[in-house]
C-alpha cells in the first residue's frame, strides 16, 4: 500500500507567506520592526540562568514525570498564582514546550480517526493536533455550534491567542457542564493566563468557580515562555484530571518524551520566583500601552486585547492589505487568517519587541495619521 505523507494532510505552515511583506519591511531605511510573532526578547532572569547553569553538570536521563521538586512547585505556583484548588504533585507533567504538548495531545490520548472542536479564531496547532490524528475538525465557539454529535475533544484558549479574548466564568462553567453530561475532554490552552490587562482577572479552568474543585476530564496547558522568558527552553505543563495525567504520562514515557534535567531546575526557579515574572509583566504593560495608542490613533480599531501578548486590530480591510499597508512602514505582523476564516479582517501584532523597537513602531504610524 503507497504510503501518505503526513504532511500532506496538513495546511501549509502560515509563516511561509509572509515572505515577501518581510522583505518589504527589512528593506525599510530604519530597519524591521518584526512584530508577527510572540518569540521573547527580554533576558531571562538571573536567578533562573544560575539554575540552569548549575544543574549543567547532570549526567544521567531526566524523569518525564519531573522531579519530586518540580511537581511540587508546579503544583504550588498554579495554586499561588491563579487560584486553582486541588492541583496536586501527581496531577502535573512537565512537556516539551507546549506546542509539542498541544499538537501531540489527541494522539497520545488515543483519540484517532474521531472528532475535535477548536475555537472559530485559533491557534493553528489545534487544528494541526487534529490533523495529525486524522481527526474530524470543527470550529466552534458556541456549544450550540457543535450539534448533536459528541467530540472526543474539545480545546479552549482563554486567553486567546492571538485575540487577546477572555472566557469569563459563566462561559467556562457552562463548557465543563456540557462536556462532563457527555464525557468529552476539555484541553484549555491557557499559556496566557498570568498576562491579564483588564480589571477582571482570567480565570483557570480549574478554577473552583469553574469545575467546583473537580478536575475530571479536565486539563490545563501552561507555558514558562510567556511570562518568564523561557521561549528557548522549551518549558511547559500539563494539569488537571489525574486519571489523564497518568495516561499522558505513561504514553510519554515510551516515547522518551522528557524535559532536560537542566532546563527542570530552571523550571523550579522560574515558579518559584513570582517577582521575576510580576516585572516582566510590567514590562509588556508599558509596550502595550504604547502600542495600542499608537494604532488607534492611526485609524485602527482594537478589539478584544484584554490579555496576552498581542493587539487584535484591523482597519475595516482584509488583512492582507492592512500586512502590507504595515510592511510598508517596516512593521511585520502576523495576518488575521492564519488563525481561521473568522480573522481575516484583523492582524495581530505582538508586544514582543524591545523598547526601542516598539518605539519606533510607534513613531512610524504616527508619522502617517
Amino acid at each position: 500500500m503507497a504510503r501518505t505523507p503526513l504532511g500532506t494532510r496538513l495546511p501549509d505552515f502560515p509563516w511561509d507567506t509572509l515572505d515577501d511583506a518581510k522583505a518589504t519591511a527589512a528593506a525599510h531605511p530604519d530597519g524591521i520592526v518584526n512584530l508577527s510573532v510572540g518569540t521573547p526578547v527580554d533576558p531571562v532572569a538571573p536567578g533562573i540562568q544560575l539554575a540552569l547553569a548549575e544543574a549543567a553538570a547532570e549526567p544521567g536521563y531526566p524523569q518525564t514525570a519531573g522531579t519530586p521538586g518540580l511537581r511540587a512547585a508546579i503544583a504550588e505556583g498554579l495554586v499561588r498564582r491563579y487560584h486553582m484548588v486541588g492541583v496536586t504533585p501527581d496531577a502535573v507533567l512537565p512537556v516539551v514546550g507546549t506546542k509539542e504538548a498541544i499538537a501531540l495531545l489527541p494522539t497520545l490520548l488515543g483519540i484517532r480517526g474521531g472528532f475535535v472542536v477548536i475555537p472559530e479564531v485559533a491557534y493553528p496547532t489545534y487544528e494541526v493536533a487534529a490533523l495529525v490524528g486524522e481527526n474530524r475538525v470543527l470550529r466552534a465557539d458556541s456549544l450550540l455550534k457543535i450539534g448533536p454529535e459528541t467530540p472526543d475533544l474539545l480545546f479552549l484558549n482563554s486567553p486567546s491567542n492571538p485575540t487577546g479574548k477572555v472566557l469569563g466564568v459563566e462561559h467556562l462553567r457552562k463548557v465543563v457542564s456540557w462536556a462532563r453530561e457527555r464525557g468529552v475532554i476539555v484541553a484549555s490552552d491557557e499559556c496566557y493566563l498570568g498576562l491579564g490587562w483588564a480589571e477582571e482577572e482570567p480565570v483557570s479552568i480549574l478554577d473552583p468557580r469553574v469545575c467546583d474543585g473537580d478536575h475530571t476530564g479536565l486539563i490545563a496547558i501552561h507555558s514558562l515562555s510567556k511570562t518568564s522568558n523561557l521561549a528557548s527552553y522549551r518549558a511547559g505543563y500539563f494539569a488537571g484530571d489525574p486519571a489523564l495525567i497518568s495516561e499522558l504520562l505513561e504514553v510519554r514515557k515510551h516515547l522518551g518524551l522528557m524535559v532536560p534535567g537542566p532546563i527542570q531546575q530552571a523550571m523550579v526557579a522560574a515558579l518559584e520566583d513570582d517577582a521575576q515574572e510580576a516585572a516582566q509583566k510590567l514590562v509588556y504593560a508599558r509596550r502595550r500601552a504604547v502600542l495600542m495608542k499608537a494604532l488607534i490613533d492611526a485609524g485602527f480599531t482594537v478589539d478584544n486585547s484584554e490579555a496576552g501578548l498581542y493587539l487584535w486590530a484591523t482597519r475595516g480591510e482584509h488583512c492582507r492589505d492592512t500586512v502590507d499597508w504595515l510592511a510598508g512602514l517596516g512593521i511585520l505582523v502576523a495576518p488575521g487568517d492564519f488563525y481561521g476564516p473568522r480573522g481575516e479582517r484583523h492582524i495581530r501584532m505582538a508586544l514582543t519587541g524591545t523598547d526601542e523597537r516598539i518605539d519606533a513602531a510607534a513613531a512610524r504610524l504616527a508619522a502617517v495619521v
